[in-house]
């Protein structure tokens, strides 16, 4: 089978694609003929070296994956061959077949073709459990979404919609901030033309935003920091601007707010059963019409470097997806 493989720390540019053996099957398992496979910063991060964990090389990155079951291990007694299918594979995605634990395998309806299903679970998943879980999001309350119209920013403003509250989109042109609208955004702005601060406290009457999600860290996340609701919560995801910033506990103390970290993959690990409510309630929304997976490029798995590079210049909206057919 083809699959893409890592054989040394050097990002995107030295990732190749190569035949290698098909996985073995094993006990709990199941084999999925891969469809489509999402990419995720996490994935950047990891073929460079970056991330917190690393997988011994060469290896096959890839977390997330829309296909159908081929083959099932012994043990297992939830799936059928030729079930539709969404895999969290915890790597090896990025590949024309993946053997996934059971318990990581979720069926999908007719409406969710595969490439929405590659794209879905990390993505909503992390925005869901961070509104749900981690923010305690309230219909009606303001959240500011940051990279509105990145991987997770999006899904957080959908998520944020089902939720019931008043949403502002943050990004950084008006191109992307037409897609937010067109997710549900109920105010945009553009932080290459506008004090994304002062437009919080405007929108909200002086108040500021109750929740804020931050993808983006660094100089976002420091005005993130005057224009928070009292008693306000900031979601921090992730730090796509490159830097960590650093937090004066004095204004966290004023303001009575919560810096909250999310890491949606440790769930996994701790509360696998949160995950599989969670899912539960996102593939009602998505049969609701009120998620509407956004790719905004999908290119074939010998093109995984100019993918990954897609979405780490930011020239991507939504998700960036590969596909093996």
């Amino acid at each position: 089978m083809r699959a893409v493989l890592c054989k040394e720390w050097s990002g995107p540019d030295k990732l190749v694609v190569e035949d290698v053996p098909s996985p073995a099957i094993r006990p709990g398992a199941v084999r999925v003929a891969v469809e489509a496979a999402g990419i995720n910063f996490a994935d950047l991060l990891l073929v460079s070296g970056q991330y917190q964990e690393k997988p011994p090389l060469p290896f096959t990155p890839g977390s997330e994956a829309g296909g159908v079951i081929t083959e099932i291990g012994p043990g297992v007694t939830n799936f059928k061959i030729g079930a539709r299918v969404m895999a969290l594979s915890g790597g090896g995605a990025y590949a024309e077949e993946v053997v996934v634990d059971e318990a990581r395998i979720f069926p999908i309806s007719g409406k969710m073709d595969f490439p929405s299903a590659a794209g879905f679970p990390v993505a909503y998943g992390t925005s869901h459990g961070a509104l749900e879980w981690r923010a305690r999001l309230q219909p009606g309350e303001w959240l500011l979404v940051h990279g509105a119209a990145g991987g997770v920013g999006l899904t957080a403003v959908e998520v944020g919609k089902a939720m019931g509250a008043k949403v502002i989109a943050c990004a950084g042109n008006p191109e992307k901030l037409e897609v937010a609208r067109q997710h549900g955004a109920d105010h945009l702005i553009d932080y290459s033309r506008e004090d994304f601060r002062e437009r919080v406290k405007g929108l909200t009457g002086g108040r500021g935003a109750d929740v804020i999600y931050d993808p983006v860290g660094g100089d976002v996340f420091d005005a993130s920091l005057r224009c928070i609701a009292w008693g306000g919560r900031i979601i921090i995801i992730g730090f796509a601007s490159g830097r960590i910033p650093q937090i004066p506990a004095n204004i966290a103390l004023v303001k009575n707010i919560d810096l909250i970290g999310f890491y949606w993959g440790s769930y996994q690990k701790h509360k696998p059963e949160f995950l599989r409510q969670s899912f539960a309630q996102l593939f009602r929304w998505f049969e609701e019409g009120k998620l509407k997976p956004h790719i905004s490029h999908q290119m074939d798995l010998k093109d995984v470097s100019q993918a990954m590079k897609l979405l780490r210049d930011r020239k991507s909206t939504g998700k960036v997806v590969l596909t093996t057919r």
